[in-house]
């Protein structure tokens, strides 16, 4: 009796060590699955960032056609009005670094498959003097002024192909605060949706920065409006 009695409460010490050994496994592994949903849970959200600035650099294409039925006297002409519009430019402000010379393209309208019976000039040249600069608000000036070249003979052409840019260079400048500026809005939107939800914002799950982008209003082409969007994933607790 005294025998069965003592395998009786061997077996039962045995038992309750398992009945510890599972409740610590359990324990274990619903903290490892509610840590594992904790990393399942998180919020995406954009942070916007946007400049206004200035050009920095303008190109400014200035294209002029000259007519004659006469070679030397069409060669005579496109000098004078290249000289003119260098005269132009330099005596307000735009030196000869800044300026770009094209050769003469020359048209011979008889040599052409089509030709009009009202053709006056045989012979007509277009070329361009263009004006690579930083001096924005100067050019801005002379493209203005322009009455003062018609008033010396010279019409400056309206060409599609010859538009006036206005660029912005420095961008790679301004990009660390912009992007900073972003990810901290990011930051603020996915802070009011922790406290709405009643959870705490954990670290960054994943983010993209986003590309940049430059843009101008057709009126003020000079004005540069600079946007970037990042998205960033961050954990909830």
């Amino acid at each position: 009796m005294k025998k069965f009695e003592f395998e009786l409460s061997g077996l039962s010490g045995i038992g309750i060590c398992i009945m510890i050994g599972l409740c610590v496994l359990g324990n274990c592994v619903g903290d490892s699955i509610e840590k594992m949903a904790d990393k399942d849970r998180y919020v995406t959200v954009k942070g916007l960032a946007e400049r206004e600035v200035k050009a920095n650099k303008v190109v400014w294409p200035l294209p002029y056609n000259c007519v004659s039925n006469n070679l030397d006297e069409l060669y005579n002409s496109v000098e004078k009005n290249k000289n003119t519009i260098l005269a132009f430019l330099n005596e307000n402000g735009i030196s000869g670094d800044e300026i770009i010379l094209s050769a003469p393209k020359v048209t011979d309208r008889e040599a052409q498959s089509y030709t009009p019976d009202n053709i006056k000039y045989r012979y007509q040249a277009e070329s361009v003097v263009t004006v690579i600069s930083p001096q924005v608000d100067k050019v801005l000036q002379l493209m203005n002024s322009m009455a003062r070249l018609m008033k010396q003979g010279i019409a400056i052409g309206q060409d599609y192909r010859y538009s006036t840019e206005f660029e912005f260079t420095l961008l790679n400048d301004i990009k660390p605060q912009m992007i900073e500026e972003a990810t901290r809005n990011a930051r603020a939107v996915a802070q009011k949706f922790a406290d709405d939800s009643k959870s705490t914002l954990g670290g960054i799950r994943q983010a993209n920065q986003g590309q940049f982008s430059i843009s101008s209003d057709a009126n003020t082409p000079q004005l540069k409006k600079i946007r970037v969007v990042t998205t960033v994933d961050y954990f909830l607790k």
